[in-house]
């Protein structure tokens, strides 16, 4: 986590978005990147890596457990990767800040080691639930000790025998099935995890372009412990969790036009684009290319009236972290937005459903929060101010309400914006949003 806990936006009403932009590259993937190119034979370099605090944070990690890593030198990383079974055990706790994505994803890969970690977080990663992801991992034989709420700090022991299993998960969520088959590459015999939904496929997609057989078949993925990864290079797309920002701003600021430069295109990753088009939104895919096994194009998007819908079951985990931006969407849209299971929200870095409907109604909009999701009647955006509780998605979904507001609205406790969107700032206000810090 920054250290400026009172980092504050302030942005004013209006303006329009006009440009060309290419957003910071997927931090999804860069923690992958991190991850499978220390777990690799030989070496990976990686262009386009995030430098952001969440991806540091791994990058972090497997330094202290012995990996040589250089960079990040704009983007550029190199990884001498030391093979499954070269890890080191780190001399003290691994810390990996705010990023969920790091504990869950190396809780699995670090149940196989023959030493003992410990992962530790801020204090919201302490508090986000981790027996999804343990308990599975406990039936294939792992030993991990959690808090007596199931939270960080994970205790990790060492010398675990795992075996493969047969999950089906009963929550959609690609950390949980990730953890799984991290696991399961130490694991004795098959590894299979069922998804009830479709989910981002980003692990399996660098593990298959790093030389490791994987079975696919319907929603199962399957793969066999005791294998090899050898070092690639890898080209990291702009984030579409980034890019989402830009694409709902300029859907909703009249006379805007943007294009948006290299954004990755993972069909688990698209439901943003889905769901805004449903809406009216006037995106278009241009020089759509395969990089590095990563599907990219370029998404020009012009503003329009939007109008609300009733979100499809089906894109919500395909959109999972972008319905802070969406909630700003249909608040500018005309009419009513409605959606439903996504209870996974509420155990975001916030809970988004009730924090975006808080903020939401203390700018005049009418949000009404349920169990699983939202109701919002698009109309008039007042001034105000909004607490983001912490959250990078939550800040930055609020800063281009207010492209569509009638005064300012100040955002509190942006640091993590840094997290996932290092130069936020700088980059809205040179596409055109009027906005500052303080």
């Amino acid at each position: 986590m920054s250290g400026n806990n009172d980092l504050r936006f302030i942005v004013n009403p209006g303006g329009v978005l006009t440009g060309r932009l290419r957003v910071p590259g997927d931090k999804s993937i860069s923690h992958r990147s991190i991850m499978l190119g220390s777990l690799a034979e030989g070496v990976t370099e990686v262009s386009g890596f995030l430098e952001g605090e969440d991806s540091l944070a791994t990058l972090s990690a497997f330094r202290a457990m012995g990996v040589q890593i250089e960079g990040p030198d704009a983007g550029r990383v190199q990884i001498r990767g030391v093979g499954l079974r070269g890890l080191k055990a780190p001399v003290d706790d691994l810390y990996l800040g705010n990023s969920g994505t790091s504990m869950r994803l190396m809780s699995g890969l670090l149940a196989g080691q023959a030493f003992a970690t410990t992962l530790t977080g801020d204090a919201s990663l302490s508090g986000r639930p981790m027996k999804r992801v343990v308990e599975p991992l406990t039936s294939m034989g792992a030993a991990i000790d959690t808090t007596a709420t199931g939270t960080a700090p994970l205790r990790v022991q060492g010398g675990s025998r795992l075996s493969g299993i047969h999950y089906a998960m009963p929550v959609a969520s690609a950390q949980v099935k990730s953890s799984l088959l991290l696991a399961g590459l130490y694991a004795s015999g098959k590894t299979c995890v069922s998804e009830p939904a479709p989910t981002r496929d980003h692990t399996e997609r660098m593990l298959t372009g790093m030389g490791y057989s994987l079975q696919r078949e319907d929603n199962r993925v399957c793969l066999e412990g005791g294998g090899a990864l050898r070092g690639i290079a890898i080209d990291i797309p702009a984030d579409i969790s980034s890019a989402a920002f830009f694409l709902v701003g300029a859907s909703v600021a009249p006379g805007s036009e943007l294009l948006l430069e290299h954004v990755g295109m993972n069909p688990t990753r698209t439901g943003i684009i889905d769901i805004l088009q449903r809406m009216g939104a006037d995106i278009t895919v241009l020089n759509a290319r395969d990089v590095g096994g990563e599907p990219v194009a370029d998404l020009r998007v012009k503003s329009t009236q939007l109008h609300g819908i009733d979100i499809p079951p089906e894109l919500v985990p395909l959109a999972i972290d972008e319905f802070p931006v969406i909630f700003v969407a249909a608040a500018c849209a005309q009419g009513r937005t409605v959606l439903t299971g996504a209870e996974e929200l509420r155990v975001k870095e916030s809970d988004r459903i009730q924090v975006m409907a808080d903020g939401l109604r203390t700018l005049g909009v009418d949000a009404r929060p349920t169990a699983d999701g939202m109701v919002i009647e698009g109309g008039a955006i007042g001034a105000g101010c909004v607490d983001s509780h912490g959250d990078h998605r939550i800040a930055m979904a609020f800063s281009m309400a207010a492209l569509r507001a009638d005064g300012d609205i100040e955002i509190t406790d942006c640091a993590n914006v840094n997290t996932s969107f290092p130069g936020f700032v700088e980059q809205a206000g040179r596409m055109g949003l009027a906005i500052r810090t303080r």
